[in-house]
């Protein structure tokens, strides 16, 4: 008897350490929270954000030398995967780039050539999104959109 309980005991040790560790990997794998920077490049500098509601956030970035742009769109809390988009838009040469999808972290990068031009950008998360046209040039007075769909 002494013995079947050895086991049992033992046995329930063992499921226990194993659902904790279980427990544990599911928080550590979780994307931990991320930069722009971390999504775009090292080389990019954010210029311009916008909040997409209370679940994230939408940066702009550039880089100096070589004259490219890059949008990327970040969940304030990481989690189960859900919709999410970014996207960035050159009026003047009608160049375009975005990423869409399921995603747990971030979505994007996205870059364009926006040296001298004004440009549009946004992105969304879940039915949250947020628009903004000409931005970061000295012409024209940035318009900020923001909604839910």
């Amino acid at each position: 008897m002494r013995l079947i309980r050895s086991i049992a005991t033992a046995g329930a040790l063992t499921a226990l350490a194993a659902g904790a560790t279980t427990a544990l990997s599911a928080t550590a794998s979780a994307a931990p929270n991320t930069t722009p920077q971390a999504v775009c490049g090292s080389a990019y500098k954010t210029v311009n954000s916008a909040a997409v509601g209370s679940l994230g956030t939408v940066y702009l970035t550039y880089n100096s030398s070589n004259g490219k742009n890059c949008v990327a769109t970040i969940r304030t809390n990481p989690g189960t995967a859900t919709y999410m988009s970014a996207y960035v838009y050159v009026p003047d040469t009608e160049e375009w780039a975005g990423d869409d999808g399921n995603f747990t972290s971030y979505a994007g990068p996205a870059f364009v050539d926006g040296k001298g031009h004004c440009v549009s950008w946004g992105g969304s998360i879940d039915n949250v999104y947020v628009s903004v046209e000409n931005s970061n040039c000295s012409a024209l007075k940035e318009h900020r959109v923001t909604g839910v769909r």
